[in-house]
């Protein structure tokens, strides 16, 4: 799939008595993304803090949605879209995310939605998408490995926001962090004890049936997340 020109993701954080529309979004919206000119791959998404990749985890009152565009000129139009007018009716609160893909392995849901993007810069602020499909019979080993790689990312300097996110409440589960620099992001990735454990015991372990790993040069950050922008 050739690389997309630009990747967004919402994030919206809405009010208890509007989580059974958020819910209702999240099952009806799937066609309306689908059908957006030029977005070529779209996923809504519930998020959580990412402690244990468990359902304790769940965030109700905040949920997102990912979509690699083919130019910046599509993303753009998605301001005023039925999708993106029924989601700001019901938050009080949004935060859109402007990513421009850097590297990206593996697949999600039997596709590579960032394409193979060319080295490029690295100065500036960056983004990283990870995402996996648990094996059930490998979900408990899993589940006990990730606290300790969790209690380290909140150590990290240069660390602006993390969120855990998923497509469902088990099984479908990843990570979006947005970093100060290249730097802090391979520091935590390759200099960290624990996450360089995790990430040896990964083709050990057999712990998923499909994983993808992004990296993103931030474009633009929109919004705020709990009151500040990241």
């Amino acid at each position: 799939m050739p690389t997309p020109e630009i990747v967004t993701l919402d994030v919206w954080t809405v009010a208890p008595q509007d989580v059974p529309r958020a819910l209702w979004r999240m099952a009806t919206d799937r066609r309306a993304l689908a059908r957006l000119p030029g977005a070529r791959f779209a996923k809504l998404l519930g998020t959580g803090d990412g402690r244990t990749f468990t359902v304790r985890d769940a965030d109700p009152l905040r949920w997102a949605v990912l979509l690699a565009w083919d130019r910046s000129a599509d993303a753009d139009r998605f301001e005023g879209s039925r999708p993106e007018r029924a989601w700001d009716a019901i938050a009080r609160e949004r935060v859109q995310f402007r990513l421009s893909p850097r590297s990206s392995r593996g697949r999600w849901s039997g596709r590579e939605p960032f394409g193979t993007p060319a080295p490029g810069d690295e100065a500036g602020p960056v983004a990283s998408i990870t995402r996996a499909r648990l094996r059930p019979t490998k979900a408990a080993s899993f589940w006990r490995a990730v606290p300790p790689v969790s209690r380290e990312l909140q150590t990290v300097e240069g660390l602006r926001c993390a969120l855990g996110i998923g497509e469902a409440p088990l099984g479908y589960q990843g990570t979006f962090s947005l970093w100060e620099s290249t730097e802090a992001l391979r520091e935590f990735a390759h200099r960290r004890a624990v996450h360089r454990d995790v990430m040896a015991r990964t083709p050990r372990e057999g712990w998923y049936a499909e994983e993808l790993f992004a990296r993103f040069g931030v474009v633009e950050v929109r919004g705020t997340l709990d009151g500040r922008t990241p």
